[in-house]
Formats: structure tokens, C-alpha cells, sequence
């Protein structure tokens, strides 16, 4: 047998090998940042919640996350019955929609942000990461929810004079006396959409690191790819 295919033989079975130690695993005892280890999981689990989130209506579409009025909620409300069925006819439903899709253009860039931070994070001496299925999506937001914040932020802003929300937003205060009155403006529109954005975010990241964590070979057939 030539020297490549043992090689390559070593390898793959080295690729098995690290697999099934996985499996076996009972993440009761801190990871090493690197490789396949938590990093990495979490690191795959941002990637993919943030894929999903930036598909064309995943906000909007998923109430567990859906992005609403910081004074009327992520549906309705007193406020909405104010509008004398705005929401129904469009209005208000339209505007909304908008802020969804702002978060959703904002979660789409947001993979260097969130890669960053987990990279940044060190999991060796915090109890409870590893035991629970959620347990680095819980540290990552604990400990630099403040600072992706702040880099998500002008993202979404961005993205909200890009779609329009910032000129409705100044016609509906024009339009509603009362809703001026809430004082609502680009600022803090902008911080109310980070903040649920945010929120769903890590909804998200929660869930993937859970099913990453439950299956951690779901890429390993992408790596023999690679080998080959």
C-alpha cells in the first residue's frame, strides 16, 4: 500500500476518532477554545443563526423574535387600537415590517462582529458552559452583550435609512399627534430595533448551539470532504 493512501487512511481515522470522542462526551468538564471544542461550536451555531435570521422575512415571520413598537409590542396593543385599524390596512403592519427586515439585513452582517467576540472569550474557568446546552450563547451574552451592542448598532441604523424606516417613521409622527407624543425618533428607533434584534439574535444562537452541541458530527462529513 503506498505511503499516500495510509496517510490518508491515518487521517480519516484520526477525523472518526476525534468524532466519536465527541459523541461520547458529556460537556460536563470545560473545553479547550479551539478545534472542535465550544469555540468552535459556537462559533458554526453564530454563523447559522445569523444565516437564518438574514433570509427575507425570518424576523417578521417568527413571533418569538418579531420586532415591534417599543409602546405597543411585538403585535398589538393599546396603542395599536389607537390606529383605528391602521395595522390592519397596512399602516402600521407595513413600518414594521420594515424594522424587521432592518434587523434582518443588520444580522446578515454580523458574523465578523460575533466571531470576534467568541474568539475573544475564555471558557476554561466559568462553571455551567459546558453542562448546559445553551451555556456559551449564555456567557457570550453575559459577558459582551454590551459591546455587540454597540457594533450592531450602526448596522442597523443603516439599515433603516437604507429601507425607509426613518422617513415613515417622521411621517407617522407628522401624521399622528399622539405617537409624536411617545417620543419615538431615529435614535430611539434605531436603539429599540438593536435591542430586539439583539434579542432574537441570541434566541437563536441559543437554539443552534443546542443542536450543535446534540449532533457536533453534523460537519463532519464537510471535513472528509475536504480531505478528498
Amino acid at each position: 500500500m503506498s505511503n499516500s493512501n495510509l496517510s490518508r487512511r491515518a487521517v480519516i481515522g484520526g477525523v472518526l476518532a476525534t468524532g466519536a470522542a465527541m459523541t461520547s462526551m458529556t460537556w460536563a468538564t470545560p473545553l479547550h477554545a479551539q478545534g472542535l471544542g465550544l469555540s468552535s461550536i459556537l462559533g458554526k451555531a453564530s454563523d447559522s443563526a445569523l444565516d437564518k435570521l438574514a433570509r427575507p422575512g425570518a424576523f417578521y415571520g417568527d413571533e418569538d423574535v418579531r420586532i415591534g413598537l417599543p409602546f405597543i409590542g411585538r403585535s398589538s396593543g393599546l396603542l395599536g387600537s389607537l390606529f383605528g385599524g391602521a395595522s390592519r390596512l397596512g399602516l402600521l403592519d407595513g413600518f414594521i415590517r420594515t424594522l424587521n427586515s432592518a434587523a434582518g439585513t443588520a444580522a446578515g452582517e454580523a458574523k465578523p462582529i460575533f466571531r470576534t467576540a467568541i474568539d475573544d472569550l475564555s471558557f476554561s474557568d466559568v462553571p455551567g458552559i459546558a453542562r448546559n446546552n445553551d451555556g456559551g450563547t449564555r456567557y457570550l451574552r453575559q459577558s459582551s452583550n454590551d459591546a455587540l451592542h454597540g457594533k450592531l448598532d450602526p448596522l442597523v441604523d443603516s439599515a433603516l435609512g437604507d429601507l425607509g424606516a426613518h422617513s415613515q417613521l417622521e411621517s407617522l409622527n407628522r401624521k399622528y399627534s399622539w405617537l409624536a407624543a411617545a417620543g419615538l425618533d431615529r435614535r430611539g428607533l434605531t436603539n429599540t430595533v438593536t435591542d430586539q434584534g439583539l434579542d432574537g439574535i441570541f434566541t437563536y444562537l441559543g437554539r443552534e448551539e443546542a443542536a450543535f452541541r446534540k449532533n457536533p458530527l453534523r460537519n463532519v462529513g464537510g471535513i472528509l470532504g475536504e480531505i478528498f
